[in-house]
């Protein structure tokens, strides 16, 4: 991209005279895809010191909704950029009404009451011709009276459309004859029912881009057909002495394991997969927000994918990769046991109860440190346990020794079991001389592992989101993608943490221990009672060759 513009400069084009927009539609909340057209804007606009166009795309009142545009708003505002226009292609419906006109004076457009599919049946395949309309060759006056009639509402939705007059014999399909204008008797969210007649995005991108003197176009590869079809529209209006913009394309952002289509996210709320569009589940910037993705940790992705004039498809753990890396720098380390069984150290005291020195993050000694209470009793992760010890585990088992996390070592004697047979209580023996921070010394014993742990008495319980793939199918953007929905997407658990988690507020991030890295959120988004719950953001480690490897 930054060749190309250098190349428009070496050429003569004036530096100050460069211009970005980004255009989304105001009809589902931006994703991950968008966020790579939102870095390549503004970014570009900071390195060139040009100005960039929030430009809303709202040439169809079908779906488009007040909220989308504040949440688009929001999102970008988000990623650390800001606008230095806001526009809308409402803005120049006037200007876009007049130069249709302009068209069909010079005889480039036309109005055909043939339906939607015979119109689509016209056009055939690019291997042969397409067929003329019937209504191809009428009058200039007859185009202008009946374009007139369409724009004052008296023709019924579906009953005829304006065409531009191309080539329908051109090979790239774009150019048969393609549909300018159509009938929605809809009202519009800023122009409420003042217009019937609602131009095609194919119309209005590039005419939009001519007002407002955008100097390159910059879209996603799917267009790239559609240059041909931008360029002409531009022949038809443009004056020498204004900037002519310049359509440029580059690769979409696929990932793994998810969906990136508007359509097919308001198909899993609609059918009730997912609650909406901010959902921590799906790749929308508001869900990747309520997960507890950072801007930085997005933008550090967006910027090491790089811009790519070819589709693939980018695995899903590069992105975690960039969020956990982030985040370890910049979160607390906290102690909490999602599936707790309780350990009794036999040899301390019942009524003792000792406050220990914790290290907030030691990747970063500006986080200071924390007070943690130790006690006789005791929860540990389930799977922490194993009462007869297996080959390479190396986790508490009967016997055997490991550090409890800023604390002491312990081993475990004996176990307590229900009427199940399963394991209710440890019990261990502690080493009073091993407490961590102490000096060590070289008889001091060593242990391989350390456990993370809270106390019983002093552990406080939080509700816990953790969320897995949406998608079973490393590629659901295929056909039938609702065949590949993984029908357990989210867990929710009671868990225990140290009583440091009292503080906790919405949007605070943590790292708990040996778990991975949590965002503070609020359950019933729309109620007026909302409580705290943690959403579990990414692993410690890269889980995606288990789920692969489980797949295949």
């Amino acid at each position: 991209m930054e060749k190309i513009i250098e190349e428009d400069i070496k050429k003569g084009f004036p530096i100050n005279k460069i211009r970005f927009r980004f255009p989304p539609e105001p009809n589902g909340y931006l994703h991950i895809g968008h966020v790579k057209a939102i870095y390549l804007n503004f970014e570009l606009g900071k390195k060139y010191k040009a100005p960039v166009y929030l430009r809303f795309d709202d040439t169809n009142p079908i779906g488009e909704e007040k909220k989308f545009l504040e949440s688009i708003k929001k999102d970008i505002l988000f990623l650390g950029f800001k606008w230095d226009y806001e526009s809308y292609a409402s803005d120049y419906f006037h200007k876009l009404y007049k130069w249709a006109i302009i068209l069909i004076k010079n005889n480039k457009a036309y109005v055909d009451h043939h339906s939607k599919k015979v119109i689509q049946l016209q056009r055939k395949t690019p291997i042969e011709y397409g067929i003329h309309s019937n209504y191809r060759n009428r009058s200039i006056n007859e185009n202008l009276y009946l374009f007139e009639k369409m724009k004052n509402g008296f023709f019924e939705e579906g009953s005829c459309v304006l065409r531009a007059k191309i080539d329908m014999k051109s090979s790239n399909m774009n150019l048969r004859d393609p549909i300018m204008y159509r009938i929605l008797k809809k009202k519009h969210h800023r122009t409420g029912n003042q217009w019937c007649i609602y131009p095609t995005y194919d119309w209005s991108h590039g005419q939009c881009d001519y007002i407002e003197q955008i100097s390159h176009s910059l879209c996603s590869l799917e267009f790239e057909n559609r240059r041909p079809l931008y360029n002409w529209y531009l022949d038809q209006i443009y004056e020498k002495n204004q900037i002519r913009p310049k359509q440029i394309e580059f690769s979409r952002l696929n990932l793994s394991h998810t969906i990136t289509s508007k359509r097919k996210i308001q198909y899993l709320i609609e059918k009730k997969m997912i609650p909406s569009w901010d959902d921590p589940r799906i790749l929308t910037i508001s869900g990747l927000r309520r997960r507890g993705y950072t801007p930085t940790a997005i933008k550090n992705f967006i910027q090491e994918i790089g811009i790519t004039k070819r589709n693939n498809i980018i695995d899903t753990s590069l992105l975690e990769f960039r969020i956990r890396e982030h985040l370890n720098k910049i979160t607390p380390r906290v102690m909490v046991v999602l599936h707790p069984v309780k350990l009794v150290i036999d040899n301390y005291s019942n009524d003792s109860t000792e406050w220990i020195d914790a290290e907030n993050n030691p990747e970063n000694l500006k986080f200071g440190f924390r007070k943690i209470p130790f006690s006789k009793f005791l929860y540990i992760e389930k799977n922490d346990f194993l009462e007869k010890k297996r080959k390479k585990f190396f986790r508490l088992s009967i016997g055997n020794e490991v550090r409890l996390k800023n604390a002491y070592i312990i081993k475990a004697n004996s176990v307590v079991k229900n009427s199940k047979g399963e394991v209710i209580e440890i019990h261990c023996s502690y080493d009073p001389k091993s407490k961590s921070g102490k000096k060590k010394m070289k008889e001091k014993k060593r242990v391989k592992t350390t456990l993370h742990w809270v106390s019983v008495r002093h552990s406080i319980p939080i509700e816990i989101h953790i969320y897995h793939p949406i998608f079973l199918d490393r590629d659901p953007n295929r056909e039938n993608f609702q065949k590949h929905v993984n029908p357990k997407t989210i867990e929710k658990i009671v868990a225990y943490a140290e009583p440091t988690l009292n503080q906790a507020k919405k949007g605070d991030r943590f790292q708990f221990q040996r778990i991975g890295y949590f965002y503070v959120d609020t359950t019933n988004q729309n109620c007026k009672e909302k409580k705290l719950v943690f959403n579990k953001t990414v692993s410690i480690k890269d889980k995606w060759k288990k789920i692969q490897n489980k797949n295949s």
